[in-house]
C-alpha cells in the first residue's frame, strides 16, 4: 500500500528520509491509546451524523480486531508507516477494507498525536500517585517501628543534635507528599482534550468536540485550536514533576549508601537488593540506591531536551514535536523501576539501633541544649554558646564527652551548672525537650504519623477514582 498521504508526491521517499523520520520504532507504545481515540472520535461521527452507522460499526469492530492483535504480538511496526497512527489505520484498511480510510475524517495526526500523549500521561500520573503512596507507606511503617530510635541528625554532614530515626523518615514522607500533590496538580491540565482542532484550525465537519470529551472521560477541551496541537506544556509539567521526584530518591538513596557503609552500620539493606563482588566475596553492595541516584541525571536531561526543543517553535505543529515521546517514555521507564523497587527495599530495611545509639552517645550533638539550659538560668545565649564551646573543646583535649564530665568539671565552664545538667544530656531528654509542632520530640513525630496516614487515605481515594476515570 502506498503512503496514505501520497497523493500529491511523484517520487518514493529517500530511504534514509524514512528512516530518519519515522517515530514507530518508539511511538508504537500509544497503541492502546491511539486505538481509544479512535474509538472516540468515530463514535461522534456518527452521533453526529457525519458517518453513517454502518460504517462507524464496521471501522470500531475493526479497531478492536486491529487492538486485539497489537495485543498478542502479531501485528508488525513497519517503518515504512511512519507513526503509530498511519500503522493502525493501514492495518484497520486491511483489516475491513477502504470504510476504513473514514476513519481520519475531521482530525489530523497533529491532534490526534497530542490526544495519544494526553491520555497515555492521564494513566501514568495516576499509576505514579500509587507507587508514591506506597513508598510512604514504607517509610511510616519503618517510622512507627522506631518511635524509640535515636540517631544524630546532621548538617554539613557533621552530627548537629540527636533526633528521632522516625522523624527523620517522615521527612522523605513530607516530600513525596508535595510530590504527589504536584502530580495531582498536573492531572488537571493533562484531563485536557485536543481532539477536534485538526492540523491547526479547526475543521470543517460538524463535530462535537465537548461528546468525544465525555466518551473519554476528559474534564474539559483546550479553547484554541492552535494552541491544542503545539502545546506540550502538560508533558514538561511531568517531566518536571518527575525531575523532582527522582531528586528526592536520589537524596534518600545517598543516606542509604552512607548509612549502610562499614563506617556508619545504621542499617542493612536486604540481600535482594544488593549485589556482591566478582573479585571481593565480602562486599555487599547497595547497587539499586547507587542506580538510582545515578539514573536520575537522565531523567534531569529528559526535562531540559523537551524545554530546548520547544523554546523558539513558531504556532502551530513542528516536526520537531516528535522529540517529545522518547524522553518522556524514558522518564516514565525509569521512574516506575525506582518506584517500585524503593518500597520494598525500605519495607525490609534492617535498623541498627544499636549502632545509631553509640553514634549518639559519642559525640557532642548534645551540646546545643546545654547552652539553651544556660540561657534558661540567665545568661545571654551568646555567652552560654562561648562557655559551650570551651566545655566541647576541653572534652576534646581531654578524651572526654559530655555526659563523662563530672561537675565540678562543669562548674569551672560556669557557675550555674548544677546536677539536672545530666538529665538535659540524656538523648531522650534532648530529643523530647523539642516538643513543638513539625518537631523530633516523640508526640510530636507520632503525630506527624498519625496525620500522614490520614493523608494516605485520601489518596488512596483520589487513586480508585481517577484511575476508573483515566481507563
Amino acid at each position: 500500500m502506498s503512503k496514505l498521504w501520497g497523493g500529491r508526491f511523484t517520487k518514493q521517499t529517500d530511504q534514509l528520509v524514512e528512516e530518519y523520520t519515522a517515530s514507530i520504532t518508539f511511538d508504537k507504545e500509544l497503541a492502546e491509546e491511539d486505538i481509544q481515540g479512535s474509538l472516540a472520535h468515530v463514535t461522534m461521527l456518527g452521533h453526529c451524523g457525519i458517518l453513517p452507522p454502518e460504517d462507524v460499526e464496521r471501522i470500531k469492530d475493526g479497531l478492536l480486531k486491529v487492538r486485539e492483535r497489537i495485543r498478542r504480538g502479531e501485528h508488525e511496526f513497519l517503518v515504512s508507516d511512519e507513526d503509530i497512527h498511519m500503522s493502525v489505520e493501514k492495518a484497520l484498511i486491511e483489516e475491513i477494507g477502504p470504510v476504513g480510510g473514514k476513519l481520519h475524517t475531521g482530525r489530523s495526526r497533529n491532534d490526534q498525536v497530542a490526544t495519544d500523549m494526553h491520555l497515555y500521561l492521564r494513566k501514568r500520573v495516576v499509576e505514579f500517585v500509587d507507587l508514591l503512596s506506597k513508598l510512604q507507606t514504607a517509610l511510616i511503617g519503618q517510622a512507627r517501628a522506631n518511635l524509640d530510635t535515636i540517631l544524630p541528625g546532621y548538617t554539613h554532614l557533621q552530627r548537629a543534635q540527636p533526633i528521632l530515626f522516625a522523624h527523620h523518615l517522615m521527612a522523605y514522607v513530607s516530600m513525596f507528599g508535595r510530590d504527589i500533590e504536584r502530580l495531582q496538580d498536573s492531572y488537571k491540565r493533562i484531563d485536557t482534550l485536543p481532539l477536534g482542532a485538526g492540523a491547526l484550525a479547526g475543521t470543517t465537519f460538524a463535530i462535537d468536540r465537548l461528546f468525544t470529551a465525555r466518551e473519554l472521560n476528559f474534564g474539559r477541551v483546550y479553547e484554541n485550536s492552535l494552541d491544542a496541537v503545539s502545546d506540550r506544556d502538560f508533558i514538561v509539567e511531568f517531566l518536571a514533576g518527575a525531575s523532582l521526584i527522582m531528586a528526592h530518591l536520589s537524596r534518600l538513596s545517598e543516606e542509604l549508601i552512607l548509612w549502610s557503609s562499614t563506617e556508619f552500620q545504621f542499617v542493612e539493606l536486604d540481600d535482594a537488593f544488593c549485589t556482591g563482588s566478582s573479585i571481593m566475596p565480602q562486599k555487599k553492595n547497595p547497587d539499586v540506591p547507587e542506580l538510582v541516584r545515578g539514573k536520575t541525571g537522565r531523567v534531569y536531561g529528559n526535562l531540559i531536551g523537551l524545554l530546548t526543543v520547544l523554546k523558539s517553535l513558531p504556532l502551530a505543529y513542528n516536526k520537531d514535536m516528535q522529540e517529545d515521546k522518547e524522553g518522556m517514555f524514558d522518564t516514565v521507564k525509569t521512574l516506575q523501576g525506582a518506584l517500585q523497587l524503593f518500597a520494598p527495599m525500605i519495607e525490609t530495611m534492617k535498623v541498627r539501633t544499636d549502632r545509631m545509639r553509640r553514634a549518639v552517645d559519642q559525640d557532642f550533638s548534645n551540646a546545643t541544649d546545654i547552652a539553651d539550659f544556660l540561657a534558661a538560668k540567665g545568661l545571654p545565649f551568646r555567652q552560654a554558646h562561648e562557655v559551650i564551646g570551651k566545655t566541647v573543646l576541653y572534652c576534646i583535649q581531654n578524651g572526654k564527652f559530655l555526659l563523662d564530665l563530672t561537675l565540678e568539671e562543669f562548674k569551672q565552664f560556669s557557675p550555674l551548672f548544677d546536677d539536672t545538667i545530666y538529665q538535659v544530656l540524656q538523648p531522650e531528654s534532648v530529643v523530647n525537650a523539642r516538643n513543638v509542632y513539625g518537631g523530633t520530640a516523640t508526640p510530636q513525630v507520632a503525630a506527624a504519623i498519625g496525620r500522614a496516614e490520614a493523608e494516605l487515605a485520601r489518596t488512596a481515594a483520589w487513586v480508585a477514582e481517577y484511575a476508573e476515570k483515566s481507563r
